[in-house]
C-alpha cells in the first residue's frame, strides 16, 4: 500500500508513525461526530443526530440479545459503541486513496483486544467476586479440575489472538487487494471491490462489537450448574 500515493507522506515516510497519524484522525473524526450529534439535539432528529441514533439502536439491541438484559446492554453501550466506532472509521477510511487503515495495524487491534480481554475480566471479578469467578475456570469434575483451569486459562488468553488478528488480518488483506486493484486497473475495475470492502468494514466492526459483547456476558452471567 506504500507503493501508492499516501497524504501522510508529506509529514514521514515512517509507517508506524504514518500509522499513528491516521489513528489521530480517526479519533478526531469519531469526536467531531460526536460534537456534531449532540450539539443541537432535537426531538426529531435529523442529520447526523438521526445517524449516531440509529448506530447506539443497533448497538443496544445488539447487547440486549447478547446479554439477555436492556440494563446491562445501557451499561456496556459506552465501550462497545466507542469501540465500534473507532473500528468502523479506522476501517473505512483505508478505503479512500490517499489515507491508510490503522485497524491495518497490528498495535491498534492488539490495544483493542487487550482492552476487551482486562475489562470483561474486571467485570466477572468485580460482579462475582475473586473466588466464583475463577471457581468457573475448573468445571465440574474434580479429577480433571487442573487440566481444565489450564485450558479455560489458555482460552481467555487466545481471544486477544482472535480479536486482533482476525480484525488486523482482514483489514490488512482488504487494503494490499485494493493496491493491486489500483496499480492494475485504476480507472476500471476500483468501484466493485470499494462496495466489497465496504461491506467487509461493517462486517468486521460487527463481529468485534458482537465478540465484546459476548465475552462480558461469559464473565457476568453465571451459569446455574456451576
Amino acid at each position: 500500500m506504500h507503493n501508492l500515493f499516501l497524504f501522510s507522506d508529506f509529514i514521514t515516510h515512517d509507517i508506524k508513525i504514518a500509522y499513528l497519524v491516521h489513528l489521530i484522525l480517526v479519533v478526531l473524526i469519531v469526536l467531531l461526530l460526536a460534537k456534531m450529534a449532540t450539539s443541537k439535539m432535537q426531538l426529531v432528529p435529523r442529520g447526523v443526530q438521526n445517524l449516531m441514533e440509529m448506530f447506539l439502536s443497533g448497538v443496544l439491541s445488539m447487547g440486549k440479545d447478547t446479554l439477555g438484559s436492556e440494563e446491562l446492554a445501557r451499561k456496556y453501550l459506552p465501550l462497545v459503541a466507542t469501540i465500534g466506532l473507532i473500528v468502523f472509521v479506522s476501517n473505512i477510511i483505508g478505503i479512500i486513496p490517499g489515507f491508510e487503515a490503522p485497524s491495518g495495524s497490528l498495535n491498534l487491534t492488539l490495544v483493542l483486544a487487550v482492552i476487551v480481554f482486562v475489562y470483561y475480566n474486571f467485570e466477572g471479578i468485580r460482579e462475582q467476586g475473586v473466588v466464583k469467578y475463577f471457581s468457573h475456570f475448573f468445571g465440574t469434575v474434580k479429577f480433571i479440575a487442573p487440566f481444565m483451569f489450564l485450558v479455560e486459562v489458555i482460552s481467555h488468553f487466545s481471544r486477544i489472538i482472535s480479536l486482533s488478528f482476525r480484525l488486523f488480518g482482514n483489514i490488512k488483506g482488504d487494503d494490499l487487494f485494493l493496491a493491486v486493484i489500483l496499480a492494475l486497473v485504476p480507472y476500471i475495475a476500483p468501484l466493485p471491490p470499494y462496495f466489497l470492502l465496504t461491506f467487509m468494514a461493517f462486517l468486521q466492526t460487527f463481529v468485534f462489537m458482537i465478540l465484546t459483547y459476548v465475552y462480558i456476558a461469559s464473565a457476568i452471567v453465571v451459569e446455574e450448574e456451576h
